[in-house]
């Protein structure tokens, strides 16, 4: 059996059935005029054999075209994309079932950061009285490793919201080049989990490796297809309308092979898309369909799932704002527009702008997790552990955003009120208004069996605030989990038929 995800009965919406239908309109006509810019010449040559309109830009410095995509294009896009894509695990029980009619959200990690957050506890002493000490914490910023990408894969696989896991580094040793990281990051993540892993791809001549990993792994190229263990996300339209070279090359290649694939958009309102709401909304949905209408061409029935990740500019520095209220609307129109394609939808949620953990960070990514949440992405890559607009990561960052997203499971779950247990309820009451202290503990215990009453939180101190030290201590105790790596056997032909990988991540190597 998959994850079973969190079904959400009715969800949040902000537009109306007409806003969204005048969206669709707006964007199919900027689809049309003015159309993408496009620097990939096979990806022009596929608009052009299907009747998009294609002219070649003359004097540009590189080759570049302009593309028309006509409705009837986006139409029949739409028509063949699959509205149900099923991601796969090492366990099946992980595999996600993502329907585009079923609003069921599944929790996911991401996304790749150059920077790790470590995290000591210090102890100091009050200089008014010596007598008194506390711990506090201590970061420390550093790149990420190849080392750093296992941890985070232990500990995401231990995690019980974590349903899948996106790559939470840019692994940066030394011995990793842009020939070999792709291969190194995909089994780091594999080898450290049994649920779905999602990466980008650095380079295109690395698929090959990657694919055959994976078919290994799987137990062989129709096992693969009937579990994809892996999936990949892709940003081919660099904001605003263009369609980037390299990354088009892959996006095509990857529907091509039937993989599954985040069709990615990532505008910024007010630099990179209109600063209001209606403009960034209709300029993504754009830039989004323009992509499945890509990969619809390229191979009808490509498993495609349709990726939102807007973010408004900061009104100083015009850098990112993730944590602005505006960021969270944007997510839940996109993923209100996915439904009304019925497609699978990779939603954003919990990112945030502070560089460390605290209160500022807790603030805005619950409300945006609780937000986007609500309103019923089937993949909400809602950032475990990431800080500082996705450029930190921190485990133990990521250990309390598990707490946070089991409350946000517990109160969205669905209700338990029927006839049958109202009249229990009545016998309750009446017994106990008969008894002399007139209480309901009598009753507690059952129901804290069945798991139906919420936990405390789990960082509570006796005294003061020790959120972090406590989150820490459990983050050493995830660590210090059993790690189900691959089969020895599949991990010794893994290394001997994949290029590229490092002696020091076959852990079998490493015990003989």
């Amino acid at each position: 059996m998959p994850r079973e995800g969190l079904l959400i009965k009715d969800p949040l919406t902000r537009l109306t059935s007409e806003q969204v239908q005048q969206v669709h309109n707006a964007s199919v006509a900027i689809l049309k005029d003015p159309g993408l810019i496009c620097f990939n010449k096979r990806a022009a040559e596929v608009f052009r054999e299907h009747g998009a309109g294609v002219k070649e830009v003359a004097g540009a410095a590189n080759p570049t075209w302009t593309i028309s995509i006509p409705e009837k294009l986006v139409t029949e896009a739409l028509a063949s994309a699959p509205k149900t894509v099923t991601l796969g695990a090492r366990n099946p029980d992980n595999a996600l079932v993502m329907n585009g009619d079923e609003p069921k959200v599944h929790w996911i990690t991401g996304s790749e950061t150059n920077t790790w957050l470590d995290l000591a506890m210090a102890t100091y002493v009050s200089k008014s009285d010596p007598s008194r000490e506390a711990l506090v914490p201590e970061f420390s910023p550093r790149r990420a490793t190849v080392a750093d990408l296992c941890a985070s894969a232990h500990v995401c696989e231990h995690l019980d919201s974590v349903d899948g896991y996106i790559r939470t580094v840019n692994i940066q040793d030394r011995d990793i080049t842009e020939d070999n990281k792709d291969v190194n990051k995909y089994f780091a993540s594999l080898n450290n989990m049994t649920k779905h892993v999602m990466a980008g791809l650095t380079k295109l001549e690395q698929l090959d490796n990657v694919v055959h990993m994976a078919e290994l792994i799987a137990g062989g190229p129709e096992a693969l297809k009937e579990n994809p263990i892996i999936s990949f996300i892709t940003c081919l339209v660099k904001s605003p309308l263009q369609f980037v070279d390299d990354t088009t090359e892959t996006y095509m290649e990857l529907c091509k092979r039937s993989l599954p694939v985040v069709v990615s958009s990532s505008p910024q309102a007010g630099t990179s898309a209109p600063i209001k709401e209606a403009g960034i909304l209709a300029q993504i949905n754009a830039e989004v369909l323009a992509g499945i209408v890509l990969g619809q061409l390229v191979n009808p029935g490509a498993p495609v799932i349709y990726g939102s990740v807007p973010v408004r500019a900061r009104m100083d520095t015009l850098g990112d704002s993730y944590g602005s209220v505006e960021t969270a609307q944007y997510n839940v129109d996109c993923a209100q527009l996915a439904r009304f394609y019925h497609l699978p939808n990779y939603s954003t949620s919990g990112v945030c702008d502070p560089k460390v953990p605290g209160w500022q960070s807790t603030v805005e990514r619950l409300f945006s997790d609780i937000l986007v949440t609500m309103s019923g992405p089937q993949f909400l890559h809602c950032a475990f552990g990431l800080l500082d607009c996705n450029s930190v990561f921190s485990l133990d960052q990521a250990v309390l955003d598990d707490t946070h997203f089991k409350m946000i499971r517990h109160f969205l779950r669905e209700p338990k009120v029927n006839e049958t247990e109202l009249a229990t309820i009545m016998k309750q009451i009446q017994d106990t208004i008969a008894t002399p202290q007139k209480m309901f503990i009598n009753y507690i215990r059952p129901v804290m069996r069945t798991g139906e009453l919420s936990a405390p939180y789990p960082f509570e101190a006796e005294s003061g605030d020790q959120v972090l030290a406590l989150a820490h201590e459990r983050m050493q105790e995830l660590l210090a989990k059993p790690v189900d790596h691959i089969d020895a056997a599949t991990t010794e032909k893994i290394f001997e038929e994949i290029p590229g990988l490092l002696p020091r991540l076959n852990v079998y190597q490493e015990v003989h």
